[in-house]
């Protein structure tokens, strides 16, 4: 078994902040590509995220589940859409997984940039 011997491992690890429902590298990005704008549209989302039609369902519905997206459903002219909207929680929500993606960074920077102290020794 091994110890950190590093003052900075005080709290909670940063990997502890991630969401998994966030974190899971698709929705990650529906969630990214929503804060972008107001709404964006389902068919943009399937092709820039290189995903099926009932992949992406999926993870939408994992989304709205969690209330993290709104769904909207539309016409454009005569054919059906479908947008999604992120919400405040699903903002937050994102923010909250990319602090602990920079703090998880940050760390390995620090340790990388100082590679003669030991992170672990042995018991």
């Amino acid at each position: 078994m091994s110890t950190v011997d590093d003052p900075r491992a005080s709290g909670p690890f940063p990997t502890n902040g991630l969401d998994d429902t966030v974190h899971q590298r698709h929705r990650l990005g529906i969630l990214t590509i929503a804060a972008e704008g107001e709404r964006v549209e389902v068919a943009y989302l399937r092709d820039a995220l290189a995903l099926t039609a009932g992949n992406l369902s999926r993870h939408l519905t994992v989304l709205e589940e969690a209330r993290l997206i709104d769904v909207e459903k539309g016409y454009h002219g005569r054919r059906p859409r479908t947008w999604i909207r992120i919400t405040r929680e699903g903002r937050q929500a994102l923010h909250a997984e990319i602090a602990a993606l920079q703090e998880l960074l940050r760390r390995h920077h620090q340790q990388q940039a100082t590679p003669d102290h030991p992170q672990t020794r042995p018991d």
